[in-house]
């Protein structure tokens, strides 16, 4: 990343201090049938018959990002178009990653990010009421299959790791990125106490050139989604660097 998140400018640092009490939890009324194309295809997804809701309001507490338990029709078929790489650099549709099976899904600010690598080790501390609930653990970050071997080595996370080198997958779910959003006093004292902790930046990783071209002022988020391809029960989108939704949020939707 082209500035340091580590580095503390006065001049740039504003608050961005957001409180966003509620989520909306989805009820569908109706099935939502989806017409199956073969793996790979770039088909937009079908929905029929069209999907109606009851929304029922529920308390959020611990982040002041913006939680979510359904997504738009849009959002679902501008994924349903999104490929990611995994480690040996096969393209996969993202949407195959839950189709068949529920998936925690973080998005990952980049994978030399400090705050990220906190995230990993956050999520993946719940992996085994996860893994008894028949979830998969998943991480995608922006970047390229090489930074994304570097990250796996480097935390050893047990979960799947794949990378969105065109960051389609970011844009479809509209995670938003900023100056703003990346210095706040929020995440700068965060990063202090994560440095306390041990963890540490890659700094080789945040100003390789595609971080620097596009990832570095990318902020993420989190979804729980499948089994189905439209099935996304849950959307945290990170309001700044670091706002991690409440753990107990995130086994609620996936586990409970």
């Amino acid at each position: 990343m082209a500035t340091s998140l580590s580095t503390l400018s006065t001049n740039n640092i504003r608050s961005n201090r957001i409180t966003n009490p509620y989520s909306t939890r989805v009820l569908p009324n109706r099935a939502l049938s989806l017409s199956r194309s073969p793996k790979h295809s770039k088909k937009t997804a079908s929905l029929s018959p069209r999907q109606s809701h009851v929304i029922v309001p529920s308390a959020i507490s611990g982040s002041s990002g913006i939680e979510t338990s359904a997504v738009s029709e849009d959002t679902t078929s501008l994924l349903d178009t999104v490929k990611v790489l995994d480690l040996n650099g096969n393209a996969i549709p993202i949407s195959d990653l839950w189709k068949d099976r529920r998936s925690v899904v973080a998005f990952a600010r980049h994978f030399g990010c400090v705050l990220c690598r906190k995230r990993a080790d956050y999520l993946a501390s719940k992996q085994d009421i996860m893994d008894k609930s028949g979830v998969a653990l998943v991480l995608i970050g922006p970047g390229s299959i090489d930074q994304a071997r570097a990250f796996t080595e480097q935390t050893k996370f047990k979960g799947e790791v794949y990378a969105d080198p065109s960051h389609s997958s970011y844009e479809a779910l509209k995670f938003v990125s900023g100056v703003s959003t990346t210095f706040t006093p929020k995440a700068g004292l965060k990063i202090i106490q994560l440095y306390m902790e041990g963890y540490r930046q890659d700094w080789k990783l945040s100003f390789e050139r595609d971080t620097v071209n596009r990832g570095g002022w990318q902020q993420g988020g989190i979804i729980v989604a499948g089994p189905g391809k439209s099935n996304i029960s849950y959307v945290h989108k990170d309001k700044e660097a670091g706002d991690d939704p409440d753990i107990e949020d995130i086994l609620k939707a996936c586990c409970s």
